[in-house]
């Protein structure tokens, strides 16, 4: 009996898991659109913390297009950290090559010239680490179609589990009401004198 008791435990917990992490993504994808579109931030970090996708070569071999970088914002900064600044609204992820008082030069892995220098304040933050690929998945979610399939996938997550048990408490009723039938067809009637029918015919 205890593996049919915990079944539907771990379900639910995962369900609920599952809910949260769409509407995260759905919350976060919301807030990073306003964040770029009405202050022209493409790279907010709340808490300090900041999420990009890699959109060019221009970092090979360290980084490729589609690979998720994590930024965590801070004021030290040394040669050889990759950093990220904005040009635009375009994210720059290079690595600084050298820094003078509060100039900073960077340069693309790949590429064979230095950027031009920028000011020490417009580097966002220093990358922490990447996760290869993931930024594909990001960029989906962030279309209308990948909003719209979070949406679709956090109802499905809550209709259909809904439908089962509905299903369930029905044929489990159903048993009962059978089984209530069953007995009083098997259960012989009293007669007033407290004899069974069956007895007493």
């Amino acid at each position: 009996m205890e593996p049919k008791q915990t079944a539907p435990k771990w379900r639910s917990i995962l369900r609920v898991a599952l809910l949260c992490v769409c509407g995260a993504i759905i919350g976060i994808n919301i807030y990073l659109a306003n964040a770029n579109r009405l202050v022209g931030n493409s790279l907010p970090m709340p808490m300090g913390v900041g999420a990009a996708v890699v959109l060019s070569d221009s970092m090979v071999p360290t980084f490729a297009t589609g690979d998720l970088i994590v930024v965590k914002e801070t004021d030290a900064i040394e040669v050889e950290d990759i950093v990220v600044y904005q040009e635009g609204r375009m994210l720059v992820v290079h690595r600084v090559v050298a820094i003078d008082g509060d100039t900073v030069t960077t340069r693309g892995d790949a590429n064979n010239a230095d950027d031009a220098p920028i000011p020490r304040d417009a580097i966002k933050g220093r990358v922490l680490f990447h996760i290869p690929y993931v930024g594909h998945v990001v960029d989906l979610l962030k279309t209308p179609i990948g909003t719209i399939g979070m949406l679709a996938a956090a109802i499905a997550l809550i209709e259909i589990p809904r439908r089962r048990d509905k299903k369930r408490d029905e044929q489990t009723r159903e048993q009962l009401l059978e089984e209530i039938r069953r007995l009083k067809e098997e259960t012989p009637e009293e007669t007033p004198d407290g004899d069974t029918s069956k007895d007493n015919p």
